[in-house]
């Protein structure tokens, strides 16, 4: 998740856009940078028109697609060797692209610093911890609770910087999010507690990928696709001892067909190519329609999880999922702003 997933997993950019005053000699709202920071200067928002929301669905379908391949690549794969292969793979992918496009690539250290944090934040640490956590929950409860990245990204900018402070409005969707995460979690009852593990994962790697959208914004004069290929590249260095020290790939069995072609959509389409999907909508569409992936990516998870894996979610998952929807309804704004009224035209002489 980019991005999912983040990767992306998406931090929701256009949250204080809609809020900021322009700034002098500059012809637009302040540029941010989000999705761990993988943005340039952001276009204005656009029209959704029947591409924009084919791409849309495409890109929900591709990140929530990267739980449903996690839960088919653990029968034969264990975490840390999967998430290995997926970003190795994603970065020959992306490198690809990169070279292709002619795009330079810099040689200052405090760059390759700063993809290092990056590799660790928005890759090594959350796809660890959600692939872990799918080796005890299901997909599409880990997809809800992934979709909590919103709201950790804007607790953390609100701490971390003085230019992103909580308004009143995203303190309500903060609030009415996380009791969304209360109902999915339940009443605590003994003995309950080494089930509340898996869950607990997910959030520990939403917050790290808002620790990552809020660190990355240094990115933002960075061509994304350079800076994913760049993530990518670390998180696979510092990935590649601790798969051969734990899992010591040498002694696994040989994997069937069903798993590498898993692997394959993991690291090809759930990533590669879902990174370029997602920069290509926010040129067409803008940020502000792009946060809708939020919303949609949970959907496609659970159709994915319910009709080819026969996962079932609880009551209790339903509800809090739909919770965790209004509050980043909430903190969206627009279902709550008031239209504008018509300004009258002055004739012309």
């Amino acid at each position: 998740m980019l991005p999912h997933e983040n990767t992306t997993r998406l931090i929701s950019l256009d949250m204080e856009l809609s809020s900021r005053p322009k700034h002098r000699g500059i012809d637009g709202p302040r540029n941010l940078s989000t999705a761990g920071g993988l943005h340039p200067k952001q276009p204005p928002t656009q029209p959704m028109d029947r591409i924009s929301w084919l791409m849309l669905i495409s890109l929900s379908v591709l990140w929530g697609g990267s739980f449903f391949f996690t839960e088919i690549a653990l029968v034969d794969l264990p975490p840390l060797t999967l998430v290995l292969c997926r970003v190795s793979i994603a970065t020959m992918v992306l490198w690809w692209v990169v070279l292709l496009r002619d795009i330079a690539i810099p040689r200052d250290p405090k760059f390759w610093a700063g993809v290092a944090v990056m590799g660790g934040l928005n890759n090594l640490i959350p796809f660890c911890l959600i692939v872990w956590s799918q080796t005890q929950i299901t997909s599409s409860l880990a997809a809800i609770l992934n979709a909590t990245t919103p709201l950790f990204t804007l607790l953390i900018a609100h701490i971390a910087t003085d230019s992103e402070k909580l308004t009143l409005r995203k303190t309500i969707g903060v609030l009415i999010g996380f009791g969304g995460v209360i109902v999915i979690f339940g009443v605590p009852t003994s003995g309950t507690e080494v089930g509340l593990l898996a869950p607990a994962a997910v959030l520990l790697a939403a917050f790290s990928y808002g620790c990552a959208g809020v660190f990355g914004r240094r990115f933002a004069t960075t061509p994304p696709i350079l800076t994913a290929a760049g993530m990518t590249s670390a998180s696979s260095l510092m990935l590649l001892p601790l798969s051969i020290l734990i899992d010591q790939p040498w002694h696994l069995p040989v994997p069937t067909t069903s798993t590498i072609l898993a692997v394959l959509g993991f690291a090809m389409l759930s990533t590669a190519l879902a990174y370029i999907l997602y920069f290509a909508i926010l040129k067409r569409a803008g940020a502000s329609n792009l946060l809708l992936v939020t919303f949609l990516i949970p959907i496609s998870a659970i159709l994915l999880g319910g009709g080819f894996l026969g996962e079932v979610l609880l009551g209790q998952h339903m509800i809090g999922m739909a919770v965790i929807g209004l509050g980043l309804l909430v903190i969206d704004g627009r279902l709550l702003s008031r239209p504008k009224p018509a300004q009258p035209v002055t004739p012309t002489k």
